[in-house]
């Protein structure tokens, strides 16, 4: 299992935007004391994630999760879903509003690993679940799949245990792939995308889902076989 963290820094603009009518090094510095307990909740709960998958290979000999990335949301990203929601730029208004600002993917083998991985987590005494999105179950137009988590755990600092919200988006190998991809290629066109690519998209995910599901349970199937010869 590989980790990989991936953290944006603020342009002159963006900086003039969070501060614009404030107290310029006041406002840089909660910010960034903000953006140190963000970045203390994506650990918090990588960590959780690394134990389990550790437990799984020292019991089962078997690996649940392929592998983690993490991210912070990129300054220019936190301001604009702040001015979407009519609200004022402030780290305060961040806070209190925006969900996603630490966020942890979670790449799976199978589909049954994606529910074991997030009852697992979210059965943690000290990991409150704050809203789920089952793009599984309920695929979006576009064939988009993943299981979307919205976490609070708590972070505990000098002045005491301070909670703080993480979106865990959980995944196959192969629904990645094909969202790692219609990301690519929609940028590529500006999100311009034709009616015809957008059909040939979405059945390129119902056929990844079919594999999928058929990897499943050739998986399954093993290991029945070998629980019998046990």
């Amino acid at each position: 299992m590989s980790t990989a963290i991936t953290e944006n820094k603020f342009s002159f603009e963006e900086t003039f935007e969070l501060v614009k009518g404030q107290n310029i090094e006041q406002t840089m510095r909660s910010f960034a004391e903000r953006m140190q307990i963000y970045r203390a909740g994506i650990k918090e709960i990588r960590t959780k994630l690394e134990i389990l998958d550790e437990e799984f290979q020292t019991k089962f000999s078997y690996n649940p999760i392929h592998h983690i990335e993490s991210r912070l949301k990129s300054p220019q990203s936190i301001v604009k879903k702040v001015k979407a929601k009519g609200l004022p730029v402030t780290v305060e208004s961040m806070s209190a509003n925006i969900t996603d600002v630490a966020g942890i993917r979670v790449i799976c083998n199978y589909i049954d690993d994606i529910y074991r991985v997030a009852e697992l987590l979210t059965g943690q005494d000290d990991v409150t679940l704050i809203r789920v999105r089952d793009y599984i179950k309920n695929p979006k137009p576009s064939g988009y799949k993943s299981l979307h988590l919205i976490v609070e755990v708590p972070i505990f600092l000098s002045t005491g245990p301070v909670p703080i919200p993480v979106e865990i988006q959980i995944r196959t190998i192969a629904m990645d792939f094909w969202a790692s991809l219609e990301h690519k290629l929609k940028y590529k066109t500006d999100n311009d995308v034709s009616p015809e690519l957008r059909k040939r998209l979405k059945v390129c995910a119902d056929e990844i889902f079919a594999l999928d599901r058929e990897m499943q349970n050739i998986h399954t199937t093993i290991q029945l076989r070998n629980d019998e010869e046990q």
